[in-house]
């Protein structure tokens, strides 16, 4: 029984950390383009021009 009242603060104080940071991360925008990220990995990007100078 003791170890309840260390325990339920704990899973409190946690929930509420865990609460504070999705909150902190919907306001960031961190899930504004959930769909352009997926199909961003489909699209081939321009090959990139070498240098010369970058052979070795």
């Amino acid at each position: 029984m003791s170890s309840l009242l260390l325990l339920i603060p704990i899973a409190l104080a946690l929930g509420v950390l865990y609460l504070i940071a999705f909150l902190w991360s919907l306001r960031a925008g961190q899930y504004d383009d959930l769909e352009g990220a997926a199909a961003r990995i489909l699209f081939e990007d321009e090959p990139k021009e070498r240098d010369d100078r970058d052979r070795d």
